[in-house]
């Protein structure tokens, strides 16, 4: 894992059943007077290098950064978000690519491309194109697995929300959202939409620390199988939206266009977290609700020798997957270092020079930050 002091990760997107999903679009709003510099070029050049240059000098300006990280190489960063001015900093490269929308005026390209040695990359073609196609043909087949991994939890989901009770649900969201959300009627609250967790060459991984960071006070929803977690924060998501709290919604990679499986709502500083075996949230929480209260436990457990095979089923089709996608980055880092050999790396590093002068530009420094306090 990635070695970084930055306590708030998301991954910029991840492979999933149907391929990969990158909520590319949420991650800066142009109406909202964000800005983002989107990096394009080789691969060869350390980006995760330049990047955590970018950091310890934001950082040290007094920035608060939160991390984007690779899926398909954790110890890679795609990208930093820095909130407090409302910039971006994002590999806009495949398989995550992001065009400009507002070119110069929203969005700033950055393009390393213009340091690669193009002629003696010509030469190294055909040993590019073979990684390439090892690569394609592995995330391919990582995607296959995880495809049916997925039909098996399905299967389970539908089972165990033949047994569950929707309004109890609905009630019990209700007296939390009464709780917890105080209404602001001038305005509907804004959603995020993130992965806080990815299958990835390492295996399964997810950011409880950024949870921990965010919110203070944690609701864990203990639910094995995903039915109950679902409508109940699907719930709260609605009822803190239309109480005029924004959101971050993140989504299971198994399930990315479902509903989501965690709530973070930064600005009162409480969560909603699905937790069972797949990440089990072991660490002190606020309050944990358990699946067992809006289910009818005699009907799901006459089911449970399915349940029982799907989840093991589904556990060994993941780790086929995991070790696909350790394969895969074997390809893909054959491909980084050919790149990294043609690559004027001093060149990058001026250019990175000059997108920390021009964030620094757009940041009051720390003292500047105390004096307007």
């Amino acid at each position: 894992m990635l070695d970084l002091n930055v306590p708030v990760r998301f991954f910029i997107g991840t492979n999933t059943p149907g391929g990969f999903v990158g909520f590319l679009e949420d991650f800066y709003d142009a109406r909202d007077s964000w800005r983002a510099y989107l990096l394009k070029g080789s691969t060869g050049i350390d980006k995760t290098a330049l990047l955590s240059r970018i950091n310890e000098s934001m950082t040290e300006h007094g920035q608060e950064v939160q991390a984007i990280i690779c899926a398909n190489d954790p110890d890679s960063l795609d990208g930093l978000i820095f909130p407090d001015i409302r910039v971006c900093i994002l590999n806009a490269d495949l398989p995550h690519s992001i065009e400009p929308k507002c070119y110069g005026a929203v969005e700033q390209i950055v393009n390393f491309s213009a340091y690669m040695n193009t002629t003696k990359l010509y030469k190294r073609t055909p040993e590019i194109i073979e990684s390439a196609y090892a690569y394609k043909n592995l995330i391919e087949k990582c995607q296959r697995f995880l495809k049916a991994a997925a039909s098996l939890l399905a299967d389970s989901w539908r089972i165990a929300n033949e047994c569950t009770d929707e309004t109890k649900i609905r009630r019990n969201a209700s007296r939390i959202a009464v709780r917890e959300f105080s209404i602001n009627g001038s305005r509907k609250g804004h959603e995020k939409r993130r992965f806080l967790s990815a299958i990835t060459p390492d295996g399964e991984i997810i950011f409880h620390e950024t949870i921990q960071h965010l919110c203070s006070r944690i609701y864990s929803i203990e639910d094995e199988h995903r039915a109950s977690a679902r409508l109940l924060i699907n719930e709260l998501r609605m009822r803190a939206l239309d109480s005029g709290l924004d959101v971050l919604s993140c989504y299971c990679p198994l399930f990315p266009h479902d509903m989501p499986e965690h709530l973070l709502i930064p600005s009162i500083g409480l969560g909603f977290i699905t937790s069972n075996t797949w990440h089990k949230a072991d660490y002190p929480v606020y309050r944990r609700i358990h699946a067992a209260r809006f289910t009818d436990a005699e009907r799901l457990r006459m089911r449970r020798q399915l349940l029982s095979f799907n989840r093991r089923a589904a556990r060994e089709l993941v780790n086929e997957a995991v070790s696909i996608a350790a394969k895969a980055k074997t390809s893909m880092d054959q491909i980084r270092q050919i790149y990294a050999r043609h690559t004027d790396h001093q060149g990058a590093s001026l250019l990175t020079d000059w997108v920390i002068s021009e964030l620094k530009e757009l940041s009051p420094g720390v003292g500047e930050k105390q004096s307007n306090d």
